[in-house]
């Protein structure tokens, strides 16, 4: 029983060990040449005027987070989909509360005017 839980200690080890082995060879290898231009903010190789600080609209991210809930809902369908002769009744079911639940969602987003775009 022991040695089971020498594997996970070893293998707990390297999980650690190798990512720190790897960055401090890379600090001690990379080149060291830092001037103002380097070390100064990068955005997208335009330089700024005036205030960098811009407050986005909420609506953007009512966007992705809906772009997730239904990328989501695609990684679990699929899964079910390809099984889908091996499963019963009861995962149709199941699927079909699923959908359901993430389709009162888009329309309640809707009817709350999340989507439109002003």
């Amino acid at each position: 029983m022991l040695s089971q839980y020498a594997f996970v200690g070893v293998f707990a080890i390297i999980a650690v060990a190798l990512p720190i082995i790897g960055l401090t060879v890379a600090q001690l290898l990379r080149p060291k040449k830092p001037n103002p231009l380097k070390n100064s903010t990068y955005e997208c190789g335009v330089e700024t005027i005036g205030d960098t600080w811009v407050q986005f609209k909420a609506q953007y991210y009512l966007y992705a987070l809906i772009f997730v809930v239904f990328d989501v809902e695609a990684a679990f369908i699929f899964p079910w989909a390809v099984a889908y002769n091996k499963l019963g009744l009861y995962a149709l079911v199941e699927m079909i509360l699923f959908v359901a639940i993430l389709a009162g969602g888009l329309l309640y987003a809707w009817r709350k005017g999340a989507l439109d775009w002003h």
